[in-house]
């Protein structure tokens, strides 16, 4: 089993862009406010100290875990994709909620780039395994924390 996660090349380029933010920007100024800090003498009792180690802590802790993320990701460019329709990880998806006649729009993402406020869904979630394979015109059912859900597949995009 590999052991490589799927990530969109717009998720791996947001992180790309943290990382490098994080290194060239938040680093640096954490490193001069400790310098700053020691100059004021005592560092036992020295507020300011504390909070820039404490900072620098949670900022390598965050470089390691975005590296760690990106060595093991396995980028998929979703624009390239040529799927014949079938709704693949990546793909946006234009669902009909039957019941209600709601218009939903879930693009199926990596775990880390899962926001539900965005419509954006990670690929383990109930209804993105339900929808895996599936084509424009299908329906499925879901069982979600509110109860089952039908929902028909109005259209499918690689963007």
């Amino acid at each position: 089993m590999s052991d490589k996660v799927p990530i969109t090349a717009r998720g791996a380029e947001k992180l790309r862009e943290e990382l490098a933010r994080l290194k060239t920007v938040e680093r640096p100024r954490i490193i001069a406010a400790i310098a700053e800090a020691r100059a004021h003498g005592d560092l036992k009792e020295n507020a300011e100290y504390h909070a820039a180690r404490e900072q620098q802590s949670f900022t390598e802790g965050r470089i390691k875990e975005i590296n760690g993320k990106l060595s093991h990701a396995h980028i998929v460019d979703v624009a390239t994709l040529d799927a014949k329709g079938k709704v693949v990880f990546g793909a946006t998806v234009e669902l009909i909620d039957v019941d209600t006649d709601e218009t939903i729009v879930y693009q199926i993402v990596g775990e880390d780039e899962a926001d539900i406020k965005v419509g954006m869904i990670s690929v383990n979630s109930p209804i993105a395994r339900a929808l895996i394979s599936r084509r424009e015109g299908d329906e499925v059912s879901v069982v979600v924390p509110g109860g089952e859900r039908s929902l028909e597949i109005v259209e499918v995009r690689y963007i």
